[in-house]
């Protein structure tokens, strides 16, 4: 199913320009957290893969066991090793406060393991973004924390899930959606509960919904007055060829991705670049739209050249044809694209 060409167009009207206008920091600041003693490449390949999107600056904050094998990874990015399992949150808050400040887009979940001091750091994360109006992404582990307390998610319609089989079936049942749903409204039922909140079900063909008729849905977040003008229904399926090899690490590729377009829009919304004229209640659809396409492209590219031996490192490489085959030589500053 092709993506409706007037969602494309909006997509790229969002990609900051490389044209010389922006100063460094205007095609975005992207924040990673994750990273425990075990998980060290997850937030590597969804921090890595945003600098790979085009954002200037991207961060992890994560574990100090897990710090120093993720900084021999890449001096590319910047490292925070503050969520120490002996420190409380109230410990953690005001580094956390003060980073978030530098952030336009927040990814909670990459390597975050299951231990209790890391799930409770990423709460904390995930108040603090919310009172601050960010941009999120949950995915991985961080989805654990949506089916245990819903309210912490609930109606804020600046947030991405990116579940995969497993935790889609898990986070429907848990919000009580109806088994006999037909499989492909269930992302769009699993949204209208979680009031509004974009879902990119990760799949065969990854769809993308967005529903905010529900009784959860809530206009806080939307600054819009007349909430019948935000009551709205929009799913996207992404059937873009990918690799036909699943390795772990393709999911934090793409949670990487859906956070690099919403530091994008958000660079937008702030007037950085753009006309203004695309609403900030779009940026959710727009960016798992386009990070579901070029990631999948990416996927595709890799394993052509890998085949069988075909690992997440190599999409990295990837990345910037993915993109410019997605959305055209310009967009990488060129009309003569990159070799």
């Amino acid at each position: 199913m092709p993506i409706p060409r007037a969602l494309f167009e909006q997509i790229k009207q969002i990609i900051p320009p490389l044209n010389g206008t922006l100063h460094k920091g205007q095609s975005g600041r992207v924040g990673v957290l994750g990273g425990a003693l075990d998980y060290t490449g997850a937030p590597f390949f969804a921090a890595m893969s945003a600098l790979r999107w085009g954002v200037d600056l991207s961060h992890v904050i994560c574990s100090p066991t897990a710090a120093g094998a993720i900084k021999s990874y890449s001096p590319d990015l910047i490292v925070h090793p503050i969520l120490r399992e002996e420190s409380s949150p109230s410990d953690v808050k005001p580094e956390l406060n003060s980073l978030f400040s530098r952030l336009h887009v927040l990814v909670i979940g990459p390597g975050l393991g299951r231990e209790p001091y890391m799930q409770n750091f990423a709460k904390l994360a995930l108040n603090l973004a919310r009172e601050r109006g960010m941009f999120l992404v949950l995915d991985a582990d961080a989805l654990l924390l949506v089916g245990q307390d819903v309210s912490l998610i609930q109606g804020y319609r600046r947030a991405v899930l990116t579940p995969n089989v497993v935790e889609f079936q898990r986070l429907s049942e848990q919000v009580g959606i109806d088994p006999n749903t037909p499989a492909d409204k269930r992302a769009e039922a699993l949204s209208r509960e979680l009031g509004g909140v974009a879902i990119l079900q990760k799949g065969a063909k990854d769809i993308i919904a967005i529903d905010t008729t529900g009784k959860a849905a809530s206009a806080e977040q939307s600054k819009v007055k007349d909430e019948e003008k935000e009551k709205t229904k929009d799913v996207v399926e992404v059937d873009v060829e990918g690799g036909l090899k699943r390795c772990g690490g393709q999911g934090d590729i793409l949670s990487g991705a859906v956070g690099s377009f919403l530091a994008f829009g958000k660079c937008y919304e702030d007037g950085a670049f753009g006309d203004g004229n695309i609403a900030a209640s779009r940026m959710p659809l727009l960016a798992a739209t386009g990070g579901s396409m070029v990631t999948r492209t990416a996927s595709r590219l890799a394993f052509q050249k890998q085949g069988r031996g075909m690992v997440t490192q190599d999409m990295l490489g990837e990345i910037g044809k993915a993109f410019a085959e997605v959305f055209g030589a310009a967009s990488q500053g060129s009309d003569k694209g990159r070799l």
